[in-house]
């Protein structure tokens, strides 16, 4: 794994990314096989799954029912990877997730895309900012924040074959290039990106990209702010977590998220039980999304660098 990042856009969508890893499982593996709820022209797998109607599968506009249907071939020995927006991979089939998926012990991948203010001009209604908590409160889940194109293809790999309901968010544009082609990406392990001394940011998702830029703006100041990408929320990197706590004494967690129940939460508990210090969050604070570019959006709800450069002069000024 090598780091690349320049704050440069990576030239790859990952509607594109996802279009040609998708068919790629699929053509390694008899057993993977793809469901999605009418949505394939918006990852790029509609042509692909029109020539292989047996490897994939198109259940409509019936999230639920698409939820049911994947869990009882995952109960026949099949890979099921499921794909909707994220509001709707989510809220709206819950309980098939927890009841087919969990709590029956059906191994299955799901895709929420577009999580967040990367759901932009869809507006509110289509911009889960509870996706996180709900499939982290799910016993035995997995629930990874993508942070770049490369990224995506290691932990869709990864959750392939990884027991267990595993949710994959994700946008369909560009994100920054932080990692290598290549590289891979060990679910469940923390990746430092930069050190420092005087307090840590974790980040996923998008906010890495804030993170990296906030830090080059503390370090003009004076300030060595280490970044952490915690694309892992479940399972947690806890020692990662705990060690740069102990480091730096003071900590922030930025994430495409409502601050309450995602990696804030995670994070918290963690500091709680090994290594109380101060923390603070840049994330959605309890409110409904809203119509309008990702820009505006992150502006609205204070999810940019200049963000999260106050929170950590914040933070700072609490730190014994």
């Amino acid at each position: 794994m090598k780091i690349v990042y320049q704050g440069e856009m990576d030239p790859r969508l990952c509607k594109e990314v996802l279009g040609k890893t998708i068919p790629a499982l699929a053509a390694e593996d008899p057993d993977v096989i793809y469901l999605d709820a009418d949505l394939m022209n918006c990852i790029g797998t509609a042509k692909w799954a029109e020539a292989n109607p047996d490897r994939a599968i198109n259940c409509g506009v019936a999230e639920a029912n698409m939820v049911g249907v994947a869990c009882g071939l995952a109960s026949a020995g099949f890979k099921p990877i499921v794909h909707t927006f994220g509001p709707f991979a989510s809220r709206r089939c819950y309980d098939q997730i927890f009841l087919s998926g969990g709590y029956a012990k059906n191994s299955i991948t799901v895709i929420g895309t577009d999580p967040g203010v990367t759901a932009t001009m869809n507006g509110g209604t289509h911009m889960p900012f509870e996706d996180v908590a709900l499939y982290r409160a799910l016993p035995g889940s997995t629930v990874i924040d993508v942070t770049d194109p490369t990224m995506l293809i290691s932990v869709l790999r990864q959750c392939v074959n990884r027991p267990g309901v595993k949710y994959i968010r994700v946008g369909r544009k560009q994100y920054a290039r932080v990692y290598e082609d290549g590289s891979e990406l060990p679910i469940g392990k923390a990746v430092t990106l930069r050190e420092g001394s005087d307090v840590v940011i974790f980040a996923a998702g998008i906010m890495v990209h804030e993170a990296l830029q906030a830090a080059k703006s503390l370090e003009a100041e004076g300030i060595q702010a280490a970044v952490l990408d915690m694309f892992s929320i479940k399972p947690l990197d806890a020692q990662a977590v705990e060690a740069y706590a102990r480091k730096t004494g003071a900590v922030v967690v930025a994430e495409n998220h409502n601050r309450n129940g995602g990696l804030y939460d995670a994070v918290n508990q963690v500091l709680a039980e090994r290594c109380p210090v101060p923390a603070c969050c840049v994330a959605v604070e309890d409110e409904f999304g809203e119509v309008g570019p990702q820009g505006y959006l992150q502006e609205r709800f204070g999810l940019t660098a200049a963000h999260i450069v106050r929170q950590v002069k914040a933070v700072l000024g609490r730190k014994g």
